[in-house]
């Protein structure tokens, strides 16, 4: 473990202690696989009570109900809780792009993935979600999505509580809203697909395989969540081990890194409505420091806040409202010494969905980031900003998934169009029509 040589105490110790509690987990896991169920025999519920198109991130408040209690809920069966996926997509933009490594220039069929789930509880009060991914445009291997989490209720005064601790690798993939980063919309997508370059720490620059954090939460009475940790990058080795690689774009922390998250949430019979917010602050090392802070490092702030409504009342029409925005304080004081390195980046994101009994649905959505110029941060970027306009429309089919679906709880399918057309790219505001991009996509789950 390379980098953590040149630590102080508290952050070799934060690390070790998470790598293993993980370690700790996957222990039980391999132990106890074949006396526990997967998620939907689990709880002898459809994928439908869980989710509002019947398949694919997006949950209903019995989802989040689900995810909250540590993914223990229900004894129905005794199957290993293991399941699988594979996803491919057609991929069209407008003008030919700088191709992808092993593909076209444009109008590329694309293997993106298989994984293999572990998702139930694995003993008594504890239970996990965690995804092994083989990504195949990069043709790597590589532990994705994991949450690993205990959970109890209790009362205070005659009121319910329920608490937790999870253990995790990216933040926000513990978040229970479809608003944050983790699992937000679009739930898919390719990786020949043209695509911005600014984006905000916390929205993606973490990803699995790059750190470890734990996390404590609870929710009052339904109403009040509060949820605060920290996460600190994993070693040189284990990310080669974790990803079966190792460049440039892998993130190093200096340290732990602050996290936290607080959300009031209510459902007044049927109209379910949030409000949230969340954060986090992290000093950042230089590519190919190895852990050496001797150079100093860029210390990035996110702060997000964000809201949600569904109409749940009728599951035949279920109406969904999300929005979330980030602001990000930059200062590259380390990577940018040459001249000013301090910046602010805006990310707005709003979406709104319409589903027809769980089985066809269509989302409109709309992003937007912004940021001051700046031609030392942003030399890469047309008149040195990082600003991006984009409208993304998508349809979806999902034929099974029901309580009296073909295979049900076995087989699952998503199936969709996707158009995202731009007004800005990269700071670029007129012709950047080349980059609206049509995909046809496939997400089959077993």
């Amino acid at each position: 473990m390379q980098n953590l040589v040149n630590r102080p105490f508290s952050a070799n110790f934060f690390q070790v202690s998470v790598l293993l509690a993980i370690a700790l987990s996957i222990l039980v896991i391999s132990q106890n696989t074949q006396a526990l169920p997967s998620m939907s025999r689990q709880t002898g519920a459809a994928c439908s009570q869980c989710h509002t198109q019947s398949f694919g991130p997006n949950l209903t408040p019995f989802g989040r109900d689900f995810k909250l209690s540590g993914y223990t809920m229900g004894t129905n069966s005794k199957l290993p809780p293991i399941s699988g996926m594979v996803v491919g997509s057609f991929t069209n933009s407008d003008k030919n792009q700088e191709p992808v490594p092993g593909y076209n220039k444009n109008n590329n069929f694309t293997f993106d993935e298989a994984s293999l789930f572990y998702g139930g509880r694995i003993y008594d009060k504890v239970g996990a979600f965690s995804q092994l991914t083989y990504d195949g445009v990069a043709d790597s291997v590589a532990l994705d999505s994991t949450d690993i989490r205990f959970a109890d209720d209790t009362e205070i005064m005659d009121t319910p509580v329920t608490y937790g601790i999870s253990l995790n690798n990216s933040p926000t993939v513990q978040d229970l809203w479809n608003t944050t980063p983790s699992w937000g919309f679009p739930y898919t997508g390719s990786a020949v697909q043209p695509g911005i370059a600014a984006a905000a720490l916390i929205d993606g620059g973490l990803g699995a395989s790059q750190v470890g954090g734990a996390t404590a939460y609870t929710m009052i009475d339904n109403l009040l969540y509060l949820e605060a940790g920290a996460y600190d990058s994993f070693s040189n080795s284990l990310q080669r081990g974790l990803a079966g690689a190792l460049s440039d774009a892998y993130i190093k922390l200096d340290g732990p890194a602050p996290y936290w998250r607080v959300a009031l949430q209510h459902d007044w019979k049927g109209h379910f409505f949030a409000l949230g917010h969340y954060g986090m602050s992290a000093d950042v090392l230089l590519p190919n420091s190895f852990g050496d802070s001797s150079n100093g490092a860029d210390h990035f702030t996110d702060v997000a806040f964000d809201a949600t409504y569904q109409y749940m009342a009728n599951p035949k029409h279920i109406f969904e409202v999300k929005t979330t925005y980030i602001y990000e304080d930059q200062n590259f004081s380390s990577s940018r010494s040459g001249g000013t390195g301090n910046t602010g980046l805006n990310t707005f994101k709003f979406n709104t969905a319409y589903t027809f009994d769980q089985t066809y649905g269509v989302t409109f959505a709309y992003n937007n980031v912004t940021g001051s110029r700046n031609t030392n941060v942003y030399a890469d970027f047309a008149n040195n900003k990082p600003n991006s306009e984009y409208f993304t429309a998508e349809l979806v089919y999902v034929p099974f998934g029901k309580s009296g679906s073909y295979m049900n709880p076995w087989l699952n399918l998503r199936t969709s169009l996707q158009y995202i057309g731009y007004s800005q790219f990269d700071g670029t505001g007129q012709s950047v029509n080349g980059n609206n991009t049509f995909m046809i996509n496939g997400w089959l789950a077993f």
